[in-house]
């Protein structure tokens, strides 16, 4: 037993990198910035999309590039075929948003090979999946990095998991937990249509690559599932309460056709930016839950609320506990962005290379 932890605690020998859009390019290109620093890093050894696997012998930001040109195969590559050759002690690194890759994890885990990850689909989906993560690791002694799947990179789930370890009760969590979103109201002053500052916080980079998995609350949701997890609370998906901003209309149309169909979206914001505005408030989309469940969706709050500050992508939680009773722990900061959101994978591998 002594020899197979030893194992499992040694050094990375290779990582690997699943997913090569904006999240997989920033991370790239911040690996490389490191590794000239001098940092010590895993050796990149492969990348893969859904189209295709390459080893990376020629550097990893020229295996990118030729990944984001390689044609649409038929039926897509199974992005975890590759993973099949990790052993105890690499590296994968889930920058997909795939419930697919997802899925992987746990068996990833259980034979030792650390995962990092931003996909929201581990933790934050299905509890019995949730908790299969946690015996995967403990089954193969292999490390789960998720700062990047909540906050990008905030200390929120260090903080909360922290304050479970040391005695203290988490009563209730509230947040602004999508930096999008966090954008797109704090930009929004119903003078300009929302549909463009959608259109704009897109391309971006700041939402999903559907921007209605953010504006639907599902993305928060996912956030909501993690931070309660991490709390010591057995949350589960159907008893979080969630409204949507999409309309039917728009909620029914392929992928590729909603981004232009976003004008569906302009009266109803409206309406919602007019009744703020006479009662003196701000349009925020919060998410929370406590002992009895959960909510996400659009709330109108006084100007001198906790969650009404914060400007740009900024996150804003409140974390109410044993400790914290009167005046909530306040985490605040930037919440959305590839840049980040790869600063934080980095971080986490970093942090097992150096276990």
């Amino acid at each position: 037993m002594s020899a197979v932890l030893n194992l499992a605690r040694a050094p990375a020998r290779r990582l690997a990198l699943l997913g090569t859009g904006t999240v997989g390019t920033a991370f790239v290109q911040r690996y490389q910035s490191l590794q000239a620093r001098g940092v010590a890093l895993p050796a990149f050894s492969w990348l893969a999309n859904s189209r295709t696997a390459r080893a990376c012998e020629r550097g990893p930001e020229h295996e990118l590039q030729q990944a984001n040109l390689a044609a649409r195969s038929v039926p897509p590559l199974q992005p975890w075929a590759e993973a099949e050759g990790l052993q105890r002690g690499d590296v994968v690194v889930d920058a997909t948003a795939s419930d697919e890759v997802a899925n992987w994890h746990e068996q990833w885990l259980a034979r030792g090979v650390h995962v990092v990850t931003a996909n929201k689909l581990g933790q934050g989906a299905q509890l019995a999946r949730a908790q299969a993560i946690a015996d995967g690791r403990e089954e193969g002694d292999a490390q789960y990095g998720d700062s990047a799947t909540v906050g990008a990179g905030l200390p929120l789930l260090s903080s909360l998991r922290a304050l479970v370890a040391g005695g203290d009760r988490i009563h209730r969590v509230e947040g602004v937990l999508s930096g999008s979103l966090a954008w797109l109201f704090h930009h929004y002053d119903g003078q300009r249509a929302f549909s463009d500052w959608v259109r704009q916080a897109a391309a971006a980079g700041y939402t999903e690559p559907d921007p209605r998995v953010d504006l639907s609350g599902e993305d928060v949701r996912r956030k909501l599932l993690i931070l309660a997890r991490a709390s010591g609370i057995a949350l589960r998906a159907e008893q979080v309460e969630v409204g949507s901003l999409v309309p039917a209309a728009l909620a029914a149309l392929p992928t590729d056709a909603a981004l232009s169909q976003v004008a569906l979206l302009d009266a109803p914001l409206q309406a919602y930016w007019q009744q703020a505005r006479e009662q003196g408030g701000c349009l925020r989309f919060v998410g929370g839950f406590d002992h009895d469940g959960a909510s996400v969706g659009l709330r109108i709050l006084p100007l001198d609320h906790p969650l009404a500050g914060g400007a740009q992508t900024d996150n804003r939680v409140a974390i109410h506990s044993d400790r914290y009773p009167a005046q909530p722990l306040l985490i605040q900061g930037p919440g959305a962005g590839a840049e980040v959101t790869a600063a934080a994978l980095l971080d986490d591998v970093l942090a097992i290379v150096r276990r």
